[in-house]
């Protein structure tokens, strides 16, 4: 199963927001990472909200078809578990999340520790800091076997 850490940025004089996402494979390693640029953004909470849903988004686009989406808001993590309907005011982010995790074969929603969720975060400080989006996937090692 594969991981993927975001976490979000918020710019409250701006209004504006990133998402850091971090994708690790099954043995720890790095296979990409992604920051996300967000406009008319009200509050953190809002903010951490879209992170979470950008990371959905990536691990589709990416073809993962088991996921772990990991992230350090405690409340966004409880309210993607649930089962019942959120009225709060990300529910309809939260309705996307959950419509696009019907597109993965398994989804598990888990709540990380700020400090366990660095890169994450420095990816979603970073481009808003820069005003940068940015996509790196890291291609997987080749074995060739020797010929001998």
């Amino acid at each position: 199963m594969e991981i993927i850490q975001f976490d979000a940025a918020f710019d409250i004089r701006n209004f504006s927001s990133s998402s850091g996402m971090m994708v690790r494979d099954q043995d720890g390693v790095i296979r990409a990472s992604k920051s996300t640029l967000h406009s008319n953004i009200s509050s953190p909470f809002i903010a951490e909200a879209y992170a979470c849903l950008e990371a959905t988004k990536l691990g589709i686009s990416m073809g993962i078809e088991l996921v772990t989406i990991m992230g350090d808001s405690k409340i966004v993590i409880n309210k993607c578990q649930s089962t019942t309907r959120d009225k709060s005011i990300i529910g309809t982010i939260i309705q996307d999340i959950r419509s696009n995790s019907s597109r993965l074969q398994k989804i598990v929603f888990r709540f990380i520790q700020r400090t366990e969720n660095v890169q994450a975060q420095n990816l979603a400080n970073d481009a808003l800091k820069k005003g940068e989006e940015m996509y790196l996937i890291v291609p997987r090692a080749i074995r060739v076997q020797n010929p001998d």
